[in-house]
Formats: C-alpha cells, sequence, structure tokens
C-alpha cells in the first residue's frame, strides 16, 4: 500500500507529491498536454507537456516504484525495430518532486554492440490555473512565451500584473529547438547515458529554491526525513483481519504524504486536503482530518489549531466573508515566490468556527500540550463570539449558512454544492439556511469552552455556557425533529421551515449528542435502512428523495469521512451493530480498492455493483477520507480519554469478523500506550500515572 499513488477513476496516472508542489503523469512519465496532466506549483501548472522519445519511439512503461510520495521511477522500453524480438534499450526516469521538478534520465543498452539514439524530449507550460486545467476550462489562450537564455529553455507567461516562468536546464549538451530537446549519442555496449532535467518555478523574475537541486546527489532529504519519522511515530496495527490492517497502514501513510509545513512556523503541521486538487489548507478539512487523526498525531490537531488562530478573522471583508472571529474556509497561495501557506484566505464556512472550539476540547481531552492548547481559549472566545452574534444574525440561536454576496456558496456546510440541501420534493430552500449538523457543532463548541471554563475556575462563564448548549439542544429537538418521518430535517429555511430532505447529516447530529436520546433509535434504523444505506455506506441523500443521483457529488454518494462520523455517532448512542455494520461496510470498500478510501464514491447498491465506483475527479489520497479509518479505529476500541479528569474510557465493541486487534503507540497525556483485544480479554498498556481506566464507554449525551 505505502507508495501507491494514482488518481481516483485513472488507474493509468501516477500522482507525486511534496507540500505545494505534485506532478501527475502517465506511468511511462509523460505528461499529455490534452489531459489534467503537469507538474504544479502553487496552483499554477507550471509543466502541461513532457513527452520523451528515443528513435522516434514513444518508450513502453513497464514498471513504477514509489516509496515516498515525492520520488518515484518509472521503468520502460524501447520498442525494438521491425524484425526483432526484444527490446535493446531500456529507459530508466528517476523522478523527484518538491518545489520544483528533478529528473535523471537514463538510457541503458543492454546488447553487445554499440548503440545509436536519438533522444528528443518535447515540453510545453500554459501556467493554467488548478481549477481550470481540471474542468478543461478557461485555460490560457495562446502559446506562452518561450526563449532560449543562458542555455536555459524558458516558458513564460503574465497573469495579470505579475509574470510566472519555468527554467529548464539540462546537464548534457543538447540541441534547443523551439519547446523541443535534442541529443544524438551512441552508448557503448553494456553501457548507458544520462542527462539531469531540472525544472525551476520563477514569480517576478525570482526563482524558487528546487527541494532536489541538479548536480547534487539525493540524500536523505528534510521530505525523507519527516516521512520517517512519521512511520516510526504512527500507530502500529496488529490484526487477524487483513483488511483492518491494510487500510489502517495506508490511512497514516497518506496521512503523512499530505501534511504541509509553514516556513513561518516550521514546527506547525497541517494537513493539504487532497492530492491532486486540493494541495492547500482547507478549514474544515483540516478540522475534521486533524480530530479524526488524533489516534495517530495530536500534533496535527494542535499545528491545524495554530494555524487557523493565526489567520482568524479580524475585520469586515464582503469579498472574502472575513467577520470577527471567524474561522477561514481555505487558503490560497499568493503570486509571489516566497513559500508561505498563502496569502489569500476566504472565510465563506458556517461550520469551521464551531469546530474549531470543538477540536480544542477535544484536544484538551487527550492531555497534550498544555500551555499551547492555553493560548488558543482567547481564540476559542472570539470564534463564541462570532458563533452568537455574526453567526446569528437574526438572533433566533442558530447559527446559518448566510452568504455575503451571488459570488458566495448558498451551502455554507461540508456538504457545500448548490443542490446538496434539499426538500423532500426536490425544492431547493431559500436562505439563509440553518443547517442541522452545524447547530450539533455549535452545541459541541459551548460545552468544550464551558469545560475550560469550569477548569479554571469560571463558575458563571461555565454555567452560562451550559445553559446556553441546553437552550440550543431543547430547540433543535422542537424545531429539526420531524415526528411524522422519524428524522432529522436537513436544516430550516428562510422562514424557517423544516428541510425535510432526508441525508447522512443525521449522523453527525449523533456525533456531538445534540439529539435527545428518545429520538436515536428512529435515526439509527433510518440511516441503516435500504434507502440510506447502500451496503458499502450511508449515502449523502436518502433514494426516496426527489433530486437523488448516486452520481451526484452531495445528493447519493458516499462519502467516508461522513460514514466515519455516522459511525463515532451511532456507537456514542449505544448503537453498537449499526455502527459496525457501517464501519466494515468502509473496511471493504478500501480494500476493493487496494486499500484506499477514494474522497467519494457512488451510491449504487452494492448488490448492484461488488465494486466500489469513485467519482471522476475525486481527490486520491484524500486527507479525511485517509484519516477516516483512524477514527472508525476508535470507534471499535470505544476509546475516550479525559486526561484532565483522570480518565480514560475503554471498551472494545469489535465486530465478528475480527478476532484479535493490538494498537501500538497511541499518544495519550504525553505517553506511548498499547490496547490489546482478543475474545473477552483487554489489556492497556502503558498507562501514564494517575489516570484510571474506565472500563465502559462513556456516558453518551453529557461526557461525564
Amino acid at each position: 500500500m505505502p507508495g501507491s499513488w494514482s488518481v481516483a477513476g485513472s488507474g493509468d496516472r501516477l500522482v507525486m507529491v511534496e507540500g505545494a508542489a505534485f506532478l501527475v503523469s502517465a506511468p511511462s512519465g509523460d505528461v499529455d498536454p490534452r489531459r489534467a496532466e503537469g507538474f504544479f506549483f502553487r496552483e499554477t501548472r507550471f509543466l502541461s507537456r513532457w513527452e520523451l522519445t528515443v528513435n522516434g519511439r514513444t518508450p513502453e512503461a513497464l514498471a513504477v516504484s514509489s516509496p515516498d510520495p515525492y520520488r518515484a521511477t518509472l521503468v520502460s522500453q524501447v520498442a525494438p525495430p521491425g524484425g526483432r524480438g526484444d527490446s535493446t534499450l531500456l529507459v530508466l526516469r528517476h523522478r523527484y518532486v518538491g518545489r520544483g521538478l528533478r529528473e535523471d534520465l537514463v538510457v541503458r543498452n543492454l546488447t553487445d554492440e554499440a548503440s545509436y539514439c536519438a533522444v528528443e524530449i518535447a515540453y510545453d507550460a500554459d501556467f493554467g490555473e488548478l481549477f481550470a486545467v481540471r474542468s478543461g476550462h478557461g485555460l490560457p489562450e495562446g502559446p506562452a512565451g518561450t526563449e532560449v537564455r543562458d542555455g536555459l529553455l524558458v516558458f513564460s507567461r503574465r497573469h495579470g500584473a505579475h509574470r510566472r516562468e519555468l527554467r529548464i536546464a539540462l546537464s548534457h549538451p543538447v540541441t534547443l529547438d523551439g519547446n523541443l530537446a535534442r541529443a544524438e549519442v551512441v552508448i557503448p555496449p553494456r553501457g548507458e547515458w544520462s542527462c539531469c532535467q531540472e525544472m525551476v518555478c520563477a514569480f517576478d523574475d525570482v526563482a524558487v529554491e528546487p527541494r532536489w537541486p541538479a548536480g547534487q546527489p539525493v540524500a536523505r532529504s528534510k521530505p525523507a526525513e519527516r516521512m520517517a519519522a512519521w512511520r516510526r511515530s504512527v500507530p502500529v496495527v496488529d490484526t487477524d483481519h487483513p483488511g483492518l490492517r491494510e487500510v489502517v497502514a495506508g490511512s497514516a501513510e497518506d496521512l503523512g504524504a499530505l501534511r504541509i509545513f509553514d516556513p513561518e512556523h516550521p514546527h506547525r503541521t497541517v494537513v493539504a486536503a487532497g492530492a491532486p486538487w486540493s494541495m492547500r489548507l482547507f478549514g474544515r478539512d483540516s478540522l475534521f482530518t486533524s480530530w479524526m487523526a488524533l489516534l495517530a498525531d495530536p500534533d496535527l490537531a494542535l499545528g491545524t489549531l495554530q494555524t487557523l488562530a493565526r489567520f482568524q478573522g479580524e475585520e469586515v471583508d464582503e469579498v472574502s466573508e472575513e467577520e470577527p472571529g471567524r474561522i477561514l474556509h481555505e487558503l490560497r497561495p499568493g503570486d509571489d515566490a516566497t513559500l508561505a501557506l498563502g496569502t489569500r484566505p476566504s472565510y465563506g464556512a458556517a461550520d469551521t468556527t464551531p469546530l474549531f472550539v470543538m477540536l480544542l476540547g477535544e484536544l484538551r481531552r487527550w492531555g497534550l500540550a498544555r500551555e499551547a492548547v492555553d493560548e488558543l481559549v482567547p481564540h476559542a472566545d472570539r470564534a463564541i463570539e462570532w458563533i452568537e452574534g455574526w453567526g446569528d444574525r437574526d438572533g433566533d440561536g442558530y447559527v446559518e449558512c448566510r452568504r455575503a454576496s451571488d459570488r458566495g456558496r448558498r451551502n455554507l456546510g461540508w456538504r457545500d454544492t448548490d443542490d446538496a440541501v434539499r426538500f423532500a420534493d426536490g425544492r431547493l430552500p431559500e436562505g439563509p439556511i440553518a443547517l442541522a449538523e452545524v447547530q450539533g457543532y455549535v452545541y459541541g463548541a459551548y460545552l468544550a469552552r464551558a469545560f475550560f471554563a469550569a477548569e479554571a475556575g469560571d463558575q458563571a462563564l461555565s454555567a452560562r455556557l451550559r445553559q446556553r448548549a441546553a437552550d440550543l439542544k431543547a430547540a433543535f429537538n422542537r424545531d429539526f425533529w420531524m415526528d411524522d418521518v422519524g428524522a432529522i430535517a436537513m436544516g430550516l429555511d428562510r422562514d424557517k421551515k423544516p428541510i425535510d430532505g432526508i441525508g447522512s447529516s443525521m449522523g453527525h447530529c449523533l456525533w456531538t449528542g445534540i439529539l435527545d436520546a428518545d429520538k436515536a433509535d428512529a435515526v439509527a434504523r433510518r440511516l441503516l435502512s435500504p434507502e440510506l444505506f447502500s451496503g458499502w455506506g450511508v449515502r449523502t441523500l436518502a433514494t426516496s428523495m426527489a433530486g437523488y443521483n448516486p452520481l451526484g457529488f452531495h445528493t447519493g454518494s458516499v462519502w467516508p469521512h461522513d460514514n466515519a462520523i455516522v459511525a463515532a455517532g451511532l456507537m456514542r448512542y449505544g448503537f453498537v451493530r449499526e455502527a459496525q455494520r457501517v464501519v466494515m461496510g468502509m473496511i471493504d470498500a478500501a480494500v476493493s480498492r487496494g486499500g484506499r478510501l477514494p474522497e467519494l464514491f457512488s451510491g449504487l447498491e452494492r448488490i448492484e455493483l461488488p465494486v466500489v465506483a469513485s467519482y471522476p475527479t475525486s481527490c486520491s489520497p484524500q486527507a479525511w477520507a485517509a484519516a477516516s479509518p483512524l477514527l472508525m479505529l476508535r470507534t471499535l476500541l470505544r476509546l475516550d480519554p479525559w486526561v484532565p479528569r483522570g480518565k480514560v474510557w475503554l471498551h472494545p465493541a469489535l465486530p465478528e469478523q475480527i478476532g484479535r486487534l493490538r494498537v501500538g503507540r497511541i499518544p495519550l497525556a504525553g505517553a506511548r500506550v498499547t490496547v490489546t483485544v482478543e475474545g473477552d480479554r483487554v489489556e492497556l498498556e502503558g498507562l501514564p500515572e494517575g489516570l484510571q481506566l474506565v472500563d465502559a464507554p462513556r456516558h453518551p449525551l453529557t461526557g461525564l
């Protein structure tokens, strides 16, 4: 599983990733300008064509080795001339991605006779924006500027007031003709010819120093050291269920590959949303991902919170939708040569702000980085102020999705496409919309901040926030519950009318505990009913709803992260078998795809289609899909630490398919613990002093 990289839905492509740089190519190494391929840096396609021929022939791909996400060796052969049976020329392309691109090209003569070779490499650069490349629309018109400058092949294009360049250097003497590099060589018997190609990106004539400069040996690099350290620290799973072991190992590997580091704060780790199309910071994705990955690396949650706090809203800006206290939706890179995370935040999300406070509270439960967490509490206070003010402008107690202009999205939750939230008859509601799951996150945020207040001895603030949570819960169960159908409304429309569409968002309300216990049984049965559960997972929209589409992005598809949260919610309310069914469906889906869960896949029935059909342009690997197995593993263990209270709840509930499970190196309160489950035997090794092990599931509603 580790090192196997491909674009979902396109098994004939290879993806390499490092930070803000990634390369999508054919297995041979070529980049086809007619496809969504190329070398991308800071959301710009710097290289749109890269085609190699030897003696006029395109090498045939034989194998790809990618031991790390940022390096690969591509092996191909040159088809023999007519009349010959075996190839006599082997092509090796040793490739490295990181703030630029390097390839060490080797052509090897396999015979006892000298071989003439004409090597030609065609390049091109269109400097297309990432989403234009992905969609195929809005690409720059006309060819980029091309020139030979100081022995370099240089492509350039202006982008507004800025200029971008791709500078290509080749170590072997070549003839440069337009966008074509040509070398004629005679390779001695059993010998080889090599040429290093270095591609450097430049913004306004300022070059970005590449990670792998030409002429220097490829030694242990910072990316390699980071990956090695990550692999040494993530949990180790030993189980008699090979699928679970494979899926969790692949999950950890993908998360390690998607981490990005801010040069201004190199100790802070965040995670990009997904490769290849979302290699940047998204607030919602990072918050969900780092929550689910607490079982592997709480530092990821801390880095996410610190970074989001750094960009927390200060002013009112209707273009970016910034508001005081609001947590950003996404951070896009600027038009310069700096390597900062980004300079163009946008804030169009209703859920990131309460999720920020929830995650801060959960990190406190794990007992790590107490001082760093304390420093973030003022940011939680500002987030609460946004929730109670800007987020709830009509003062009804609910946070609404309210866009600043017609440029913004109608739906500001995780299902953010315009058609994702709808009435049962297919009508789209008028906004502003109060989404059901967002109210659950707000409920969780109030309780999290109340705990911080109680811990600090501020009983008045703690009581006020607990009362806010209680009032919200009572109102939610009154206004969102549809007793006639036994389900939670997707939201409330502009007129406070329940949006009676049925979907997976009900599971998020179980996860946060906002639903009254007497309603949970009906929700659990609905989530696992044939109209919602496909056999692989819970659909975003029920088959009984008008507008259901098993291939729709948010209107009938299945999302792994959504299902991980649904399973956690079911387990929280004591619906063990239902939670196990969702988890095992997801594990089966991952196994059917070589151990990796895609960002989303179709909602077609498993009995109708016994393989997972992924969404054509979904990311893979994708952060919250990669983190989902970790949350599902925690759900099966029923592991809930509350270190400040001196307790750790552990009461595993393994499905019958898993007879034995051992999870080692779980980070907890600065230590590493190991959980072993075999039949009725449960052991916890390495529990830090002062913590009491509670052999029971944590109370589902109060958390006490």
